[in-house]
């Protein structure tokens, strides 16, 4: 016989009323897309993989790792997006090292001058998804205004994600001189709200 839950209980739901780690999943595969573009390429156009990027694939390795709740485990959805962006991957690396390995490596290689950046990229990081967590530990993770804001930031996540990818491959390409400064803030901007929705679902 079932028990009534107590009165001003309120049952925790992930995200859109998708299984557990649907969003971090798609989000993985965003994240890991960004990746096979730059690999595949053609050989004829300049692409780095910025570094800010290699922060947020510390995610997708956080999002692999983790262990989804036991109910998740009979859905067919999070799985999927895993297969994609572990499957992705590896076929994306193997056929870049099979083309040109040389030229895979350095796609992956991010350009010297960023490499001062990566104590901001850090913090950024860091401090989305400690903010984030922070927010679960003051309002409660069965708090309804948390879990709007939670999905809110999956959202926007999601978004500047998409944007982030037209950003690097269809829109700077075809500017001659590009705000350096703005896209360091707009890099940060990315890591941090993907964090904070990665940190929400911890």
């Amino acid at each position: 016989m079932s028990t009534a839950p107590a009165p001003g209980y309120v049952e925790e739901y992930p995200p859109f009323g998708l299984p557990a780690g649907s969003v971090r999943g798609f989000l993985s595969v965003l994240i890991c897309s960004f990746f096979w573009i730059v690999l595949l390429i053609p050989a004829d156009q300049n692409v780095k993989a910025p570094l800010g990027h290699f922060f947020l694939l510390t995610l997708v390795f956080l999002s692999f790792a983790s262990h989804p709740l036991q109910e998740a485990r009979a859905h067919f959805l999070p799985w999927l997006m895993r297969v994609l962006f572990v499957g992705g991957s590896a076929a994306a690396v193997a056929v870049a090292v099979v083309r040109n390995p040389d030229l895979a490596a350095a796609r992956l290689t991010p350009d010297a001058n960023q490499i001062f950046q990566w104590p901001v990229l850090l913090a950024c990081l860091a401090g989305g998804f400690g903010a984030a967590l922070f927010l679960r530990f003051v309002m409660g993770r069965r708090s309804e205004l948390f879990m709007t804001i939670r999905s809110w930031v999956g959202v926007i996540a999601m978004f500047l994600l998409i944007v982030e990818t037209l950003l690097q491959f269809v829109i700077l390409p075809t500017i001659p001189e590009k705000n350096l400064e703005a896209l360091k803030v707009w890099e940060g901007t990315i890591i941090a709200i993907v964090a904070a929705y990665f940190g929400s679902r911890a």
